[in-house]
């Protein structure tokens, strides 16, 4: 029996990319997935990638650059199923290329709104509902960047989440809510460019070593899909 059949898992920014790779990996542990895109029609390869298994699929959308958008995205999640088990918050949008001093403190409000603040509403709103139901996984998606002072503000939220994922770890000591990093490496999709080092299937197995951790495993920890062949 697949190792998380009838779990369901919210994918964020599964549309394209790492977060679709995610929902197929997923998807093949025989995990049913909510995808999640900007727009409801930009889901649609993804659901169709995830026909051929045998699991249930549901979509929300709605952009995270907004309490709105976020709340919209929730509310969709909520009107198909009360709960979710696996949180894999792998949406984030890159800042501008600017020289570091001309980058205007609107961009690190609109890098972090997204990166960040996006994922503590997520993490506030399901965290508690997987409490109740004494297990839960939530994996951040990190990355490994640095020295690049022109994308400041997308490698300080990065280290942002890295620290938050580590209070949260704290915060769940104890519990089976596993809280968890991945970095992806860098890959080639559109945030990661065609000079990537990795094509973006090779994210696969890696990132679903979090997803797949035993009862009260590891938490704080961050997992590198590029360790996984």
């Amino acid at each position: 029996m697949p190792k998380l059949q009838g779990r369901w898992a919210l994918v964020t920014g599964s549309s394209r990319g790492i977060g679709q790779q995610i929902a197929i990996g997923l998807a093949g542990e025989g995990c049913n997935v909510i995808i999640h895109g900007r727009k409801t029609e930009n889901t649609e390869k993804t659901v169709e990638l995830l026909k051929p298994f045998e699991i249930e699929t549901a979509v929300t959308s709605g952009e995270l650059d907004s309490d709105t958008g976020i709340r919209t995205v929730i509310d969709g999640v909520l009107a198909k199923i009360n709960h979710i088990d696996i949180l894999y918050n792998n949406a984030a949008i890159m800042n501008p290329w600017k020289e570091h001093w001309s980058i205007p403190l609107d961009d690190w409000h609109k890098t972090f709104q997204v990166n960040l603040f996006a994922v503590i509403k997520l993490c506030n709103c399901f965290i508690p509902r997987m409490l109740r139901r004494g297990w839960g996984r939530v994996i951040n998606v990190t990355s490994g960047i640095k020295d690049v002072p022109q994308l400041s503000p997308y490698s300080v939220s990065k280290a942002a989440i890295d620290k938050y994922t580590l209070d949260l770890a704290a915060e769940l000591k104890g519990t089976n809510i596993l809280v968890n990093t991945l970095d992806p490496g860098w890959l080639k999709t559109d945030l990661g460019g065609p000079d990537a080092d990795h094509e973006v299937e090779t994210v696969l197995p890696g990132a679903l070593v979090p997803a797949l951790l035993e009862d009260f495993g590891p938490s704080g920890k961050q997992y590198n899909a590029q360790d996984y062949k």
